[in-house]
């Protein structure tokens, strides 16, 4: 008889459902500052969602967890609280997760993995509460993780696109969108025999060869799980994690000297960025704030150079926001091929006249795609700077839908109207950055692009590739979407080609997008070469829209 005595903490007693009921959740940021903000235009869409199904459909809406009144908001804020709510209901009942703002997908995926029941991200599509942004994190997490899932997205949850895709998840707890503008292309593909088809293939064996390895400074954030991709699946491709801590990146700022963060800030006040200074570190830019910036650049580079860099990327605002300023503005530089000199510890200058590909949020599902994208430009004598966008919004102007990809604080200058001179610089925003920091803000520059994203599916890495134009608006259009959006950060007014909004909602598997600037002339050419070294590297490769290849 054993001695063994069993003292687990008590289950929770789960809800139930009754008939014609449904749950919903509301998962939020990990940031209270945020999620106050945020909590009214929830309460909103909320009441919206429960109208919709009471009045169309004759279903009434039960909260899975309660408002948290003393908090002043319903969101959950963290993986504690969410994997405590859904470890508290039916695991058999539907689900609708509604989205209005930013999320953190880990505070429920792991639990939406068990859960049985049918499950439905619901977003809205709006600018300045973008829930439409969490809600392809959520859904790009969920399909990494191999639980299905629907989704649906509207701007007032009132159209008919929105009722109907409602009333099929509730009648049979899917829906199911078109997602035929991606088409899969395998090496028996006539575009390996091309020209450009053999330049991406000799791309893609060095790779495999040599290995591009990408430094990632802490490799979670922002509830990004799909933007944590298995090392099986890196090692596959030939481009290996360098796994630094963001602590060695802080002591190789203290080394940068207080005449060498100034020399770097005059570089690009001489080149006319205007950075937009103030007195007030508490709400407004300075100096101090910049200069802290400056030094993370030098010590970005210094250390891509010690390790043998191609890419880096810095975990950004869950990981160094109460330690320093902000990322941004060394982001964008240090990712410029027009960059402040910065000295190695041999005294070269390090990598001058070339970009050092910036991985934003320590995205690995962007890292892939502009480190090898860098590399393919690089080696064709073509600009070679990249980033990645959020996929934030978008909107009809003299009837053509604009897609306004935005990326929360820099871009390459190179992507900037008017380079260096064109670029502003802001204050990041006090709600997410306390300590400040300058954003590289200003209207991105027309010109045909190449964009691609990478995600997995159990240890494949899969690519999705497409082609696209950014216009320059009109300053009035521009500076409306600028003011639906985040004014502080950097705007590109898009079309892809071949790729509706609904498209790109149904079938993208993330918020971000990357992209890279490719002169027209060159652009089949270089997409053909993409595809083939993508291909070579050993991914599966789904081309978007109209390509002719």
């Amino acid at each position: 008889m054993t001695s063994l005595k069993l003292n687990l903490p008590e289950t929770r007693v789960r809800q139930s459902l009754g008939e014609k009921e449904v749950f919903v959740i509301a998962n939020g940021d990990l940031r209270d500052t945020a999620n106050k903000n945020c909590w009214e235009v929830q309460h909103q869409f909320e009441g919206k969602l429960e109208a919709a199904l009471k009045e169309k459909f004759g279903f009434s809406v039960r909260r899975a967890h309660p408002v948290k009144e003393d908090q002043g908001h319903g969101f959950i804020s963290n993986q504690r609280e969410g994997s405590d709510v859904m470890a508290s209901i039916d695991p058999q009942a539907p689900l609708i997760v509604l989205m209005t703002a930013w999320q953190y997908s880990h505070h429920l995926a792991p639990s939406l993995v068990h859960h049985q029941g049918p499950v439905l991200l619901l977003a809205n599509f709006d600018g300045t509460w973008p829930g439409l942004v969490g809600a392809l994190c959520m859904a790009g997490t969920l399909n990494s993780l191999g639980r299905e899932h629907s989704r649906l997205w509207s701007e007032k949850f009132d159209d008919d696109f929105f009722y109907a895709g409602l009333q099929s998840w509730l009648e049979s707890g899917k829906i199911e969108h078109d997602t035929s503008y991606l088409k899969e292309v395998t090496k028996d593909h006539s575009v390996m025999a091309t020209e450009a088809g053999k330049i991406g293939q000799q791309v893609g064996q060095y790779i495999l060869e040599n290995k591009e390895i990408m430094g990632l400074f802490d490799m979670f954030c922002m509830g990004m799980m799909n933007g944590v991709f298995p090392q099986e699946s890196l090692a596959k491709i030939g481009m290996p994690i360098e796994a630094l801590s963001q602590s060695a990146l802080l002591y190789e700022m203290s080394l940068v000297s207080q005449e060498e963060r100034a020399e770097c800030l005059q570089f690009y006040i001489d080149r006319g960025m205007d950075f937009q200074f103030g007195t007030d570190g508490a709400t407004e830019l300075t100096r101090e704030q910049v200069l802290e910036q400056c030094a993370m650049m030098i010590a970005m580079a210094r250390i891509t150079e010690r390790f043998g860099l191609t890419s880096v990327g810095v975990q950004y605002q869950q990981g160094l926001k109460d330690s320093c300023a902000a990322s941004d503005f060394a982001e964008g530089a240090i990712g410029s091929s027009e960059r402040f000199p910065i000295k190695g510890e041999k005294g070269d200058i390090i990598r001058e006249g070339k970009p050092i590909p910036c991985i934003n949020e320590v995205d690995m599902g962007t890292a892939i795609p502009q480190t090898m994208l860098f590399r393919l430009l690089d080696s064709l004598g073509l600009p070679s700077e990249t980033t990645l966008h959020d996929i934030r919004w978008g909107s009809e102007f003299e009837g053509t839908f604009y897609w306004d990809f935005e990326i929360s604080g820099s871009v390459p200058f190179e992507h900037i109207k008017g380079g260096i001179a064109g670029a502003k610089g802001f204050r990041q925003p006090a709600m997410y950055f306390p300590l400040g920091g300058s954003s590289i803000g200003g209207q991105c520059k027309a010109g045909t692009f190449v964009w691609a994203r990478a995600h997995y599916e159990g240890t494949d890495v899969h690519m999705h590739i497409g082609t696209g134009t950014a216009f320059e608006l009109p300053q009035e259009e521009f500076q409306r979407r600028l003011d639906n959006t985040t004014r502080e950060w950097p705007l590109m007014n898009c079309v892809l080609d071949g790729v509706g909004r609904d498209d790109l909602m149904a079938g993208h598997q993330s918020n971000h997008i990357s992209v890279a600037y490719v002169p027209e002339e060159n652009l089949k050419e270089v997409v053909q070469a993409f595809i083939a070294q993508a291909l070579t590297q050993n991914m599966r490769v789904h081309v978007a829209g109209n390509i002719d290849i």
